[in-house]
């Protein structure tokens, strides 16, 4: 140990007097339950750079050291506070993965940037024990650094101190009671960490840890959570049948933590790179660069440039708003492809995911619904109670979930998506744990048809009737901003071009034995420096890992504004749409009462306005912007067939006319026949409408089980 470390009690003075004098005065005013001293390590490291070295090596000695000295200052002052220190933003030198910590960095302080998966309960610890001697009555404090083991005195205090000087335990002549009102507690509390997914090599299982929380950083971290965690690896022996091993256990005492504030640090962007992204983002063919960015390998004929298109939206993302009465509405964008198999929807998927800054991916043939909110499990911290932990949506918030084989995921499961999706919360009611987690990412999911494909185009124009196909319930239909269908179409010219596509690509690739024996350079790391790519064709696109930058980029400094301008194209594309069918009703004798476009799909225009204005890192979205996402609005409710978005609450536009007709109709004959309707008469004035009978006698039956209609006498009806 060097010097630093042994005069470390004159240091901490010197520093404490000279530099902290504020906090100290604002500790002896007990403004905090807890008091707590938070000390960033470049003022150490400014004050006494020698110094600040020997925390990193023995951080323990000189922590308890600079607590005990501070303790005195205090106690010279008139308050008796146990303080606790905090050492954080620690230097970049000391960072290490998680699965890098081994022998030599245990005992040294180190950072380490992870995530939180599960939290225990709060356990009081007593961190300073008073024990009194049976024969004498003296107490005596001792100090108690060891979580797993309470240390007592050996012996009392010696008589020039007040006390007898016996021993205790066998032959001794006292024994000692400990004294809780004079002892002192401090909250403790576990939690579970592992590193971030982006961090792990590919096969690698990340790391975790179990990391112990004191004082005030007690209930101060969630399931999901990103932090940056400062702590000492501690090791305990391993025991197996009641014997120590020498094999130890890692586990690690948190000093500090920083939460992350600002989105995306994880991803650096150098001075060059802002510079090229403000270039790239003047271009004119951007959303056509960003289109062909997205799963380049993918042949886009027909539907999927559109596809890509939204996808690349959907990456941006609108402008997440919390409103004064405190609810919020969600600025992510929710994609649901359906489609034949073979279209390459995995692909997209599994793309999308890994480009997303914080992507996560899932497969509905592998996932519960505890999985993707969050698991009530057995508490290996302590005494078996459950506690959370995360599942993949809020260990994807602030990023992009996507979700494959949607339909394969049970019904049951299937429900926690409801709220997950608008709400972006999930509530969590098990294992007498009630909680909320946020889960604020856009999901991408991907559904195929029960009878392996989706049936004639021509019988089947509407999305909702394809939507059916794939088993999943009309209401989830509604939470999708945009939801495709990507038909395996045979058309000669396309077939042609895509196999020609495929096996050009498919032979192009390097193998990947020779990657792995360092013979090959891996195809994705050489493109890692490249801004712009050209294709096989020709066309270009932007390298992954700068398309990962530029969106974490314009997520992390723009937040687009909706004008007046872009507003009123939004309205009248609104009410033209509401007013369309409205009038077509009314042809029809029926009252206007179809909702063609519901306030959900205003939402999803301004999300998708605000996603294309971000592409162009622009503060103030333009009519351009608007309309961009008009264009794919309509384009994905005109390919899909939709008629109508009540669809989704699961009765077509022509079965509520039709309904509507026969009402209108019953009520006019009640009118003309003191509150009376003859069925004859029904069934004559619909036939007019060409409504036959059956569907008449159908929707009179709806209407009596709902209670409209009563029949006072056989084939007579009347309203209620």
């Amino acid at each position: 140990m060097t010097m630093a470390a042994h005069d470390s009690s004159a240091r901490w003075k010197t520093f404490f007097l000279e530099a902290k004098e504020t906090e100290i005065f604002t500790l002896l005013s007990k403004q905090s339950m807890t008091p707590t001293l938070s000390i960033p390590f470049h003022e150490l490291q400014a004050f006494d750079p020698d110094f600040a070295e020997d925390i990193l090596q023995f951080p323990r000695q000189i922590l308890n050291t600079g607590k005990d000295t501070l303790r005195e200052i205090c106690r010279e002052r008139g308050e008796d506070l146990d303080v606790i220190l905090r050492v954080g933003e620690l230097p970049r030198d000391s960072r290490r993965d998680l699965r890098e910590i081994g022998s030599s960095d245990i005992e040294k302080l180190r950072s380490s940037d992870v995530q939180v998966i599960k939290i225990s309960e709060i356990k009081p610890r007593m961190h300073i024990a008073a024990f009194q001697c049976e024969s004498c009555g003296v107490t005596q404090e001792i100090m108690q650094n060891n979580e797993r083991e309470l240390i007592e005195p050996i012996r009392c205090l010696p008589t020039d101190q007040g006390g007898c000087g016996e021993t205790a335990g066998r032959g001794g002549a006292t024994r000692f009671n400990l004294v809780f009102n004079v002892s002192r507690l401090i909250n403790n509390q576990w939690i579970e960490i592992q590193e971030l997914p982006e961090s792990v090599e590919s096969g690698a299982q990340p790391g975790r840890a179990k990391v112990l929380l004191e004082g005030d950083l007690v209930n101060k971290h969630l399931p999901g959570q990103r932090i940056v965690a400062n702590m000492i690896p501690v090791v305990y022996s391993e025991v197996v049948k009641n014997k120590k091993t020498p094999m130890f256990d890692i586990i690690y005492h948190l000093i500090s933590s920083e939460h992350e504030s600002v989105p995306f640090t994880e991803i650096k962007i150098t001075d060059e790179e802002q510079e090229e992204i403000l270039a790239i983002s003047q271009r004119e063919d951007l959303l056509r660069l960003m289109q062909n960015s997205i799963a380049p390998s993918i042949f886009s004929t027909g539907v999927m440039n559109f596809v890509k298109r939204s996808l690349a939206l959907q990456l941006f993302g609108g402008v997440s708003r919390k409103n004064r009465d405190g609810t919020r509405t969600r600025g992510d964008i929710h994609i649901l492809l359906m489609g034949d198999p073979g279209v390459a929807k995995s692909q997209l998927l599994t793309y999308v995911s890994a480009l997303s800054p914080r992507g996560k991916f899932a497969s509905g043939g592998g996932v519960s619904g505890a999985g993707l909110t969050a698991a009530a499990v057995r508490d290996t911290f302590a005494d078996g109670r459950f506690s959370l932990e995360a599942g993949v949506l809020p260990l994807s918030d602030r990023g992009l979930a996507a979700i494959d084989e949607f339909d394969k995921i049970t019904e049951d499961d299937r429900k926690v998506m409801h709220p997950a999706m608008e709400q972006q919360r999930i509530n969590i009611s098990k294992g007498g744990i009630t909680a909320s987690l946020p889960s604020r990412c856009a999901i991408i999911a991907a559904a195929n048809p029960k009878q392996g494909r989706f049936s004639n185009r021509a019988t089947n124009t509407s999305v909702l009737r394809s939507f059916k196909e794939t088993g999943l319930p009309a209401p989830l239909a509604s939470r999708f901003d945009i939801i495709w269908m990507m038909r395996d179409e045979v058309k000669a010219e396309n077939d042609e071009m895509i196999a020609k596509h495929i096996l050009r690509s498919r032979t192009r690739g390097v193998p990947e034995a020779l990657i792995d024996e360092f013979v090959a350079m891996d195809p994705v790391e050489e493109d890692k420096e490249q801004v712009i790519i050209r294709g096989e064709d020709g066309t270009e696109h932007l390298s992954q890992s700068f398309l990962r930058k530029y969106i974490a980029f314009a997520k992390r400094h723009y937040h687009p504004n909706i004008n007046q301008d872009v507003m009123a194209l939004i309205l009248e594309y609104y009410v033209q749409e509401r007013q369309t069918f409205g009038r077509d009703d009314t042809d029809e004798g029926g009252e206007s009462n179809v909702v063609p476009i519901t306030a959900r799909a205003l939402e999803a225009l301004i999300r998708l306005t605000e996603a294309h204005a971000r592409m162009y890192l622009r503060e103030d979205a333009t009519s351009e912007d608007a309309k961009v996402a008009l264009a794919v609005f309509k384009h994905w409710r005109e390919e899909s067939g939709i008629e109508d978005e009540s669809e989704f609450s699961g009765t077509t536009v022509k079965e509520r006319n039709k309904s509507m007709i026969v009402k209108n109709i019953i009520r006019d004959i009640c009118l003309e026949n003191n509150n009376l309707a003859e069925i004859n008469s029904i069934y004559n004035r619909a036939l007019a409408k060409n409504i036959d009978e059956l569907t008449v006698t159908n929707i009179i039956k709806q209407m009596r089980s709902s209670g409209i209609l009563f029949q006072p006498k056989n084939d007579h009806y009347s309203f209620v």
